[in-house]
């Protein structure tokens, strides 16, 4: 290790984006050129690593926050949340900058939502911006592909520290590919790996992702039908949790933080990913990104009595999916 100011001790590190959320509620979508009256709105945080690491600290864990924030009061909102939920953080603050922001428009029949976003440049987080101090004392780092640079050298660093390097990826800013290189746990959106591939079958585009980037597993998400996963010799099928859908805002951060989790906590991946999905189910039941966030003993109970979804895919269809990948594989060894 580096030298420097001695950092305490965490479980996981989160790098990456914070953002605060203007929750619009409607009863059902508008049409152009058309009026209509609002259910409620509602001023809430957000951000999909920052979410994330307010989950893993409800649940117990001990947290590092690092992100990137305007002088605004979005962005002092932000810092008063995290104080709250006893989160060591730190912050980057861009002067005379407006924090992210966002107005999210939840469709109150289905709990579906669109998002409407502001980012200003002067608040992606940059490598400089980044002190090698607060990636040391965890056991696990995760990290967004947005702000990919800072991403990269976070992960560099933890890799160094010997932490395991998870990342929540949905789209494909430029550099990705650099953080992927750097990441273990790569947890993406169901759209992001046809993004990379073109193919647009996970069964096919998840081995091809995790035979380039080496990773030690890929997974996607499924929005209510769970997720899959491939750990480079098998596919992993979690069902979703049925809900009464209030806001499915911050599914995915709560997914992940329940990921994060469960690494930390040493489970077998097949509880991971059940307790990740129901904890991204749960969080829907309530308005905002961290709204629903569901104690450990309601995600328990919920996950003994609730209704699963039906299957993404058959399991013939992931058997043979997963015989190609290996021969693929093999293929590609040396002789």
């Amino acid at each position: 290790m580096s030298g420097g100011a001695t950092m305490p001790q965490v479980d996981v590190i989160g790098v990456g984006i914070n953002a605060t959320d203007t929750i619009i509620r409607l009863p059902h979508f508008p049409t152009v050129d058309s009026k209509l009256e609002l259910v409620s709105a509602a001023v809430k945080p957000g951000g999909q690593v920052a979410s994330a690491m307010v989950a893993c600290r409800r649940w117990g864990l001990r947290v590092r926050y690092v992100g990137k924030i305007g002088d605004d009061d979005a962005g002092k909102l932000q810092i008063t949340e995290m104080k709250r939920e006893g989160i060591e953080a730190h912050w980057v603050v861009a002067r005379g900058s407006m924090s992210q922001s966002a107005f999210i428009l939840v469709d109150q029949s289905s709990g579906e939502r669109t998002v409407l976003w502001k980012r200003d440049s002067s608040i992606a987080l940059r490598p400089r911006d980044l002190k090698r101090r607060w990636i040391r004392g965890a056991r696990a780092l995760l990290v967004d592909g947005h702000d990919t640079a800072a991403a990269a050298r976070a992960a560099r660093w933890a890799r160094q520290e010997k932490m395991c390097v998870v990342g929540d990826f949905d789209n494909r800013y430029k550099g990705v590919e650099a953080l992927l290189h750097l990441t273990d746990f790569a947890v993406t959106s169901k759209d992001f790996p046809a993004r990379l591939t073109g193919e647009n079958d996970l069964s096919k585009s998840l081995p091809q992702l995790y035979r380039e980037f080496k990773f030690r597993l890929i997974a996607s998400t499924l929005g209510r039908l769970g997720a899959l996963a491939w750990d480079g010799a098998r596919f992993y099928l979690t069902r979703g949790f049925c809900v009464d859908a209030v806001d499915t805002t911050g599914a995915g951060d709560i997914f992940h933080g329940a990921f994060v989790f469960g690494l930390v906590r040493g489970w077998p991946l097949e509880e991971i990913l059940k307790f990740s999905c129901a904890a991204a189910g749960l969080n829907c039941e309530a308005e905002g990104a961290r709204g629903g966030i569901p104690s450990l003993r309601k995600i328990a109970q919920f996950r003994r009595s609730a209704t699963r979804s039906e299957a993404a895919y058959a399991p013939e269809v992931l058997l043979e999916a997963a015989r190609e990948a290996r021969a693929a594989t093999e293929s590609e060894v040396p002789s």
